[in-house]
């Protein structure tokens, strides 16, 4: 077994034992039972819970409360956390339930939900509350028996003499393990030991989400709470000086109306970075506010450019030829390469900016008093709205509680906190609790998109076809996608890869695998043409590339594996029969690193009355160890149909500073009949702490949905969305 450092204290225990006692966080039941209704009748529900650490808890009868500490935005941790957790406590899944933590920074270690860390910063940790668990357990029983620790094993919450015949339960020892001594090192499962991870757990939440039970922030209800509304400027470079107050106060079911300022001193990474000034109306229900809403005559003024698409485009144009650059490396002598290169093909990508659109709308809850203040709604980051909300209020951190519910969709749009500062910027100026629920209009208008992007590629071959020279120059609004030191560096003797930044007044934000979610695309749809150009297999061509870069890397910087890299191609050739030609089936392939995980997809494309039809994709992935399979493959098949749709269909263009689609009746999602008919994931088997998976299986979609494209209709596609919004593609 591994031996691990502990790494907490009793002093942690008990805030958190404090802040989350009960099994009762925020108003309704978070208790959601592992065990099937007809096993829970035959586990009665605990006289008494005994505080283990802060992630366990255990019942008189043997059931076992686990905390999840992260936010769960669809990505499915609130049952894969606790699985690990119960992996190393070694207690039956069918005695488990499982309870939404609050956020505590005192006991809990990255307690948000973004770049597909959730398990990969916390493996350790989980691994380690539920050792450490097991141990004090068998620390209690051993001391019962006047044994050693060494004399006894466990199984399934069950602790038994190695050479003799006493037996017991976890929940008849649990009282007794309370007072044990934390120990300072213990002992880890290896790999092949578990028993739990690496099975597939239906989702704690599943029954709960399907029969419509209150678990999502939209849910949330509090006696003597009023419903808040807000109205933001029209157009990005817009400020509000004055409204209408008295004839919006004065409209049925409306209780106030006013100016609400969240801009805060030293913001932090997930403040609001634009509309700062908002008209704020609160009354007894959205129906009426929505009303009133129409009613608001607000005076505006200009206070920067209004920008529009054509502005961004030649903003992008001209940053490529002319724009600083932020960030470079270079490999090699590329201009030498490129002048000497018999064949050179050069190509520029674009995506335009693009909104989250989370299926639940916006919303937060807040009740400020004069000396706390308590928020509960979906957030990605507890921590930054806790530290942003004492700022803006001017009360300590302490005296906030946050709690999360589970959330309706985030991809990024809820690692921002303006919502939850505006509903307890609205608590306060009331001086009651209100809960602030966003239209689908304010939220697609508000801003934090992803941002526009723009990139040029070009690559040299020699007589016979090798690569020999590549650049890539990207910017974008405001950010540049560009990745130096990712494939193909250390794979090109002479290479090049420069980052120019942007400038624009619009609000952006991470979304879904940030700038990722762009190059992939752009980077697999340009190897492929190169390797046309050079008469090569794609798949081939790319391996070739990987094999250089594992037994002759150039430079010391590159950020992936090549071996693995390879390994997934490998897998996904292998899987989709690649190379089999079947009549009427055209096949792109695309694979990506981010966020530590390797992706291979294969796309097989139909036409079906006269339109492309993606008829079955192929997946490879390393992740390392694959926590719960069938909620990792629903996370890759779920970005591959994210992908596809936004690439299809999605855009935001803007006119004047404002948003020109406002709602789904102008921005086009990915429809039911659109989507894959089947999609097929395989997991490279390993012992590796697991990796980022929410995210990494989107990117490489892109880029062999254009990759098939081309092959059905002889088109490459260099800009997104690939078919203009009146296009249907069924």
């Amino acid at each position: 077994m591994t031996k691990i450092k502990t790494q907490y204290n009793r002093r942690s225990f008990l805030k958190i034992s404090a802040a989350a006692g009960g099994g009762m966080l925020i108003g309704f039941s978070w208790l959601t039972g592992c065990v099937s209704e007809s096993n829970s009748e035959t586990i009665a529900v605990p006289n008494e819970w005994f505080d283990i650490n802060g992630y366990i808890k255990i019942g008189d009868t043997g059931l076992v409360t686990i905390y999840s500490p992260n936010p769960e935005i669809g990505q499915n941790v609130k049952t894969s956390m606790p699985m690990i957790v119960a992996e190393e406590l070694d207690v039956d899944w069918k005695q488990v339930v499982v309870e939404q933590a609050p956020l505590n920074t005192g006991f809990y270690q990255n307690q948000f939900a973004g770049g597909s860390l959730s398990i990969r910063l916390s493996w350790n940790a989980l691994r380690m509350a539920g050792a450490t668990g097991r141990r004090m357990l068998l620390e209690a029983a051993a001391k019962e028996w006047s044994v050693n620790v060494s004399d006894l094993t466990v199984n399934k919450g069950i602790i038994k003499e190695s050479n003799g015949e006493r037996s017991i339960s976890y929940g008849e020892i649990a009282s007794k393990a309370v007072g044990i001594v934390i120990p300072e090192e213990v002992e880890l499962k290896e790999p092949k030991d578990f028993k739990l991870i690496s099975t597939s757990v239906k989702n704690v939440d599943g029954k709960k989400i399907v029969t419509g039970k209150p678990l999502f922030g939209l849910d949330f209800t509090r006696e003597g709470m009023q419903f808040a509304m807000i109205q933001h400027p029209p157009a990005f470079g817009m400020k509000l000086k004055d409204f209408n107050e008295e004839e919006i106060k004065g409209m049925s079911g409306v209780t106030d109306a006013f100016i609400i300022d969240i801009s805060i001193p030293e913001s932090g990474m997930f403040d609001e970075k634009g509309f700062l000034q908002l008209i704020a109306i609160v009354g007894e229900s959205t129906w009426q506010l929505m009303k009133a809403k129409k009613s608001i005559k607000a005076n505006w003024e200009v206070v920067s450019e209004l920008e529009d698409s054509k502005s961004h485009i030649n903003s992008m144009e001209n940053a490529l030829v002319s724009g600083k650059v932020t960030q470079s490396r270079t490999d090699g002598d590329v201009d030498t390469a490129f002048m000497n290169a018999a064949k050179v093909i050069e190509r520029t990508y674009t995506a335009p900016f693009i909104a989250h659109n989370t299926m639940e709308p916006m919303n937060f809850f807040a009740n400020v008093t004069e000396n706390a203040a308590e928020l509960i709604g979906p957030t990605q980051t507890p921590d930054a709205l806790e530290k942003s909300v004492a700022k803006l209020i001017n009360i300590p951190p302490e005296n906030i509680t946050v709690n999360m519910t589970r959330i309706g969709g985030g991809f990024g749009r809820r690692l921002y906190v303006h919502f939850g500062l505006e509903a307890a910027a609205i608590s306060k100026k009331i001086g009651g609790p209100v809960k602030l629920i966003y239209t689908r209009e304010d939220d697609m208008s508000q801003g934090t998109y992803r941002p526009a992007y723009q990139s040029r590629y070009k690559a040299g071959l020699d007589e016979n076809n090798n690569l020999i020279a590549f650049s890539v120059r990207g910017t974008g609004l405001p950010e540049s996608p560009v990745f130096p030191n990712r494939f193909p560096a250390g794979a090109v003797e002479n290479y090049s890869a420069e980052k120019i930044g942007g400038k624009t007044n619009i609000t952006t934000g991470a979304w879904r695998a940030p700038s990722s979610n762009f190059t992939a695309g752009a980077e697999q749809s340009f190897l492929d043409e190169v390797a046309e150009l050079a008469g090569k297999d794609p798949i081939d061509f790319r391996l070739e590339l990987f094999d250089r870069a594992t037994n002759n890397p150039i430079g010391e910087k590159n950020d992936y594996e090549a071996e693995r890299y390879a390994g997934v191609l490998k897998l996904v050739k292998e899987k989709s029969n690649w190379g089999e030609s079947t009549p009427g089936v055209y096949r792109g392939v695309a694979a990506y690193f981010c966020h530590s995980t390797y992706v291979a997809e294969v796309f097989d494309m139909v036409v079906e009355d006269g339109q492309p039809k993606v008829k079955k994709v192929w997946c490879a992935v390393d992740c390392g160890i694959v926590v719960n399979p069938d909620a990792a493959k629903n996370m890759i098949q779920g970005g591959v149909i994210d992908g596809v749709g936004h690439a299809m269909y999605s855009q935001l263009t803007f006119e004047n500073g404002a948003a020109n689609e406002m709602n789904f009746d102008r921005y086009q999602l990915i429809r039911h009949a659109q989507v894959p008919q089947d999609i097929e994931v395989f997991f490279v088997k390993s012992e590796i702490a697991p990796t980022g998976l929410g995210e990494p299986g989107l990117p490489p979609a892109i880029g062999a949905l254009a990759n098939a494209l081309y092959k059905v209709t002889g088109t490459r596609y260099y800009k997104q969305p690939f078919v203009s919004k009146q296009s249907v593609v069924s």
